[in-house]
């Protein structure tokens, strides 16, 4: 059996994916959920296609398309009617 060994750097990516990914997302996730509640965290789910886009226009150089802009602004728009709590602003302003 061949053993690989680690470079300092696989090392410190591995780490770094860890300590970012993992645990500092564990934090955020549970501060949202106190401070908001189930739901706020639980809509942030439906930003990934999002942040994908995002990511893929930014980092890899991919197109952004009309398509990709209209169905980030669905996706806003179905978060801010499932929250709520702009429509509640808009009728207690309009009140």
């Amino acid at each position: 059996m061949r053993q690989v060994a680690f470079q300092a750097v696989t090392i410190a990516a591995m780490v770094g994916l860890a300590a970012l990914s993992t645990a500092l997302a564990y934090v955020i996730f549970f501060r949202i959920l106190a401070v908001s509640g189930a739901i706020a965290v639980m809509l942030v789910t439906l930003l990934i296609p999002i942040s994908g886009l995002a990511l893929g226009v930014a980092v890899l150089g991919e197109p952004l398309i009309w398509r990709h802009i209209v169905g980030a602004l669905v996706i806003g728009s179905g978060l801010l009617v499932i929250d709520g709590r702009v429509l509640a602003w808009l009728h207690t302003r309009a009140a």
